[in-house]
Parts: structure tokens; sequence; C-alpha cells
């Protein structure tokens, strides 16, 4: 997983609600455990119709959204089971950023984990982003700001310990490994005394 400090990207909007994790990505996908190659999945159902061939009322199958990373949702997104699926299927259809107005805490968490932004903001804040969803949108994951190009701020919550995470490009292991030598130099000296 790659660090970042800043998003930049106009986004793809998905205005329903409830949007659960099965409808992220379906459980008969649950089967690996491997990240890459999930995205094609992420929101199969919706995306792909009967025959296989792409839905093309479906926002990620519009031309002029591929290669959008971030991704304004309607309320509660991410609801539902808890599964690391979901987030990984986003990240590899190459989200780096959920909007919404409200985002499911196990989905939150499990996103944080895995490299993936999640913002909150109010709701008429996000409906009024999902009116322009042409504009590039700038997030700035260590002021904690999502900026607007007419020079609208909102910033959004997101603990200390996850915003370096996810600026380092690491899950809580990896920030853990990295500092081996100096837990190694702590448990000497108290092992000696």
């Amino acid at each position: 997983m790659a660090g970042f400090d800043c998003i930049r990207s106009a986004s793809v909007v998905l205005r329903e609600t409830n949007i659960d994790t099965d409808q992220i990505i379906p459980a008969r996908f649950l089967s690996t455990t491997e990240r890459k190659g999930l995205g094609q999945h992420a929101f199969n159902d919706w995306r792909w119709q009967a025959d296989g061939t792409p839905n093309p009322g479906f926002a990620f199958n519009q031309p002029h959204n591929q290669g959008r990373g971030i991704l304004l949702a309607g309320r509660n997104f991410g609801c539902g089971s808890s599964r690391e699926h979901a987030p990984w299927a986003l990240a590899d259809l190459g989200l780096k950023a959920i909007v919404s107005s409200e985002i499911a805490d196990i989905f939150r968490n499990n996103s944080l984990k895995n490299g993936l932004l999640p913002i909150v903001l109010d709701e008429a804040d996000v409906q009024a982003l999902m009116q322009r969803p042409d504009d590039e949108l700038h997030i700035d994951i260590d002021a904690c700001e999502l900026r607007t190009p007419d020079g609208r701020v909102y910033p959004f919550p997101l603990d200390a310990f996850a915003r370096t995470c996810l600026m380092q490009g690491v899950d809580e292991m990896g920030y853990l490994l990295a500092r081996t030598p100096d837990i190694d130099t702590y448990e000497a000296r108290h092992h000696a005394s």
C-alpha cells in the first residue's frame, strides 16, 4: 500500500443510500485473500448486466468517470457485514477516498487499515459536492481538509494515528514493524536493569 498526503481528482457519484458491503463486493467473490483483481467485481451486480456486458447506466461504466479516485456516496455507506474485501475492491478499482454523510464504523476502520480514506461530511455538504462531480477536489490528509476549486473548504475528522498510517502507506502492523529498532532498544534497556 502506497502512502499519500493528498488526493486530487474529480468524483464518481452514487446517490444511493445504505450501500452495504454485499453490494460493494458480493459474497461469491470472497473466496480469495488476494487484493489484486477484486476491483473488477466491485459493485458487480450493478456494473454488469445478466449477459456479462457493462451496464451503461452505472456510474463506474461511464467514460467520463474513468480514472476518478473519489467516490461521493449516499448516506450510510459500507453498512452490513464486516468484510475487508470491500475496501480492497474499492482500492483496486482505483478509489482513494469515499465521501459520505455517514460511513459504517466497521467499513470505516477496515478502509483506514487498507489505505482508503473515508471522509464524513454534513449531508448538505455532500449533496452540494454531488452537484458538481467534475470539479477537481483536493483532499489534504495532513490538514484534514477537502477543498473545491472555488475555494470552499470542508474540514473532516481523522485521528492522528490513521493520518500517519495513510501518509506513510502502512497499516497498524507495518507502523509497529517500522519501529522495531526502537522497540528492541527499549526491551534491551528494561531487561538489563
